[in-house]
């Protein structure tokens, strides 16, 4: 198996306060890696610096293979590499981030038509696949503020997937929602795992990560302070912290 992701002591820090205080990972490809701790502990920030939407202080990211070019303040060498890396790497956030002028159709076909140059046919009859996979296949020609918090994720998800990603980053894709409509995106999300889809999942599901990870990451106050696969991890925490937080979290 061959690795999707790698992360080597990711620092990052804003003004003062460092975040992330030498974080190490790797993702095999098909592996779902959930990412699990507290609020501040740095979960979202190592997301976001993974695909450089924050520019990390210091570390060596690499995916599929290929380093991300810093310069020496961390700052990307090289601008389009990080265009092109981004298109492997589908982001799903927690507040959905759907263009809301668009439809949800025009919200999928955007980037594969103006980034990656797909013929714009082929991206519609695309588009249609996906928002009849993810359940929205009558929805199409809807505006975002006209769905639920449940239908706006699964767009999202779809819109992330119009790429074909080699991984997928997912921030707490269900902290926005009301209880009765989580189901609905962890339904979705558990189907790509299913598929041998590479994800970094961060997320405060307890329940749903022991299901569906394969590795489950543990991080406290900016480092990583256990991981494993999810039956040792939840099954037998080893470190205080991580014991009281499964505890706090139910």
């Amino acid at each position: 198996m061959s690795e999707a992701i790698r992360v080597e002591s990711l620092f990052k820090s804003f003004g003062d306060f460092e975040v992330l205080k030498g974080v190490s990972l790797r993702a095999q490809k098909g592996d779902v890696v959930a990412i699990v701790g507290g609020s501040g502990s740095g979960k979202s920030t190592m997301l976001r610096c993974i695909n450089y939407l924050e520019t990390p202080t210091a570390g060596k990211i690499v995916i599929d293979g290929e380093e991300i070019r810093r310069r020496d303040d961390g700052s990307p060498a090289d601008r389009k590499q990080i265009e092109r890396i981004r298109t492997r790497l589908a982001m799903v956030f927690q507040q959905f981030n759907l263009w809301t002028h668009r439809t949800l159709l025009e919200n999928i076909i955007e980037v594969p038509v103006h980034v990656l140059k797909t013929p714009k046919a082929e991206a519609i009859a695309r588009a249609h696949e996906l928002l009849e996979r993810v359940g929205l296949g009558d929805k199409a020609d809807a505006f975002p503020a006209y769905l639920s918090g449940g239908q706006q994720q699964r767009a999202a998800i779809a819109r992330a997937l119009a790429v074909n990603p080699q991984a997928m980053l997912f921030d707490e894709p269900t902290s926005a929602l009301d209880p009765e409509l989580v189901g609905e995106v962890l339904g979705v999300i558990r189907d790509l795992a299913a598929e041998g889809r590479t994800m970094l999942l961060v997320t405060h599901e307890m329940k749903f990560a022991r299901e569906v990870a394969s590795h489950v990451v543990y991080l406290y106050q900016g480092r990583i302070e256990e991981q494993g696969p999810p039956a040792e991890v939840f099954g037998n925490p080893q470190s205080d912290r991580l014991k009281q937080f499964l505890s706090s979290v139910g």
